[in-house]
């Protein structure tokens, strides 16, 4: 049974995740070591029949050999169906008119990389091509943003995160934010930024827990280079609050 099943098993059975979970850990009484290391579930919202549903898959996989628990939802679940899991990601198959609301007020950490969406979000305004957008051909973000957690440790400056030259996304966020990367060049214009449970976003919306945007496009998550899928798995243990 593969480890990812089996820690969710687990959990299953004692109904207390994370503190039951520790407990037979630390009494050395689960059999694997890597059931141990497994920890968070993740609510993928996707396009589940759209066409670049096989990048999403590729995103569950990923996360699932870091050790999350990963659940993929079709675009129109409901926000309260999925209120009890760690993070929530928004994938950028979803289409913006087919969310249902209340996804802005969900108290449970989001990322996202649909940067139509940002504006329901209250993540960034409502001006499409000024308060976000997408450029059609990058491959660098400038980091700005060093010592915070979801920087991945790496140093401040140009950082290839593009294995080949592709669409990225990026939005401009309220004051509350924590700007991480922006495109290369374009310094108004945030590839990766966070907020923080309680920070002022757009609007002068509050956030309800954690929200982050990531620079992703709808085909693009397997052209991360390896500091880009770096950036990635900073980026959402931060989102999701998981020690590193």
């Amino acid at each position: 049974m593969p480890f990812q099943n089996l820690s969710y098993l687990v959990r299953r059975i004692f109904r207390q995740p994370d503190a039951q979970l520790a407990v037979l850990c630390a009494a050395g009484t689960i059999w694997s070591a890597s059931v141990c290391a497994a920890s968070g579930n993740i609510a993928l919202v996707t396009q589940v029949s759209g066409a670049n549903a096989t990048v999403d898959q590729m995103v569950k996989q990923h996360l699932e050999s870091r050790g999350y628990h990963v659940r993929i939802h079709n675009q129109d679940v409901s926000p309260d169906a999925v209120a009890d899991t760690d993070c929530v990601i928004l994938s950028s198959t979803v289409s913006a008119k087919s969310m249902k609301a209340g996804w802005k007020q969900l108290s449970v950490p989001l990322m996202t990389w649909e940067n139509d969406y940002l504006d329901d979000l209250a993540m960034t305004g409502k001006r499409h091509d000024t308060d976000f957008g997408e450029v059609p051909r990058e491959r660098y973000v400038w980091l700005v943003n060093a010592p915070h957690p979801a920087a991945a440790g790496r140093p401040a400056g140009v950082v290839n995160v593009y294995q080949k030259q592709a669409a990225m996304s990026w939005g401009k966020p309220g004051l509350g934010a924590s700007t991480i990367a922006t495109l290369y060049g374009q310094p108004d214009k945030a590839a990766v930024f966070t907020y923080e449970k309680g920070a002022t976003m757009d609007y002068e919306s509050i956030a309800p827990a954690r929200r982050v945007m990531f620079f992703l496009d709808n085909e693009t998550f397997p052209n991360l280079s390896p500091e880009g899928l770096r950036l990635f798995d900073a980026t959402l243990d931060w989102a999701a609050q998981r020690k590193r």
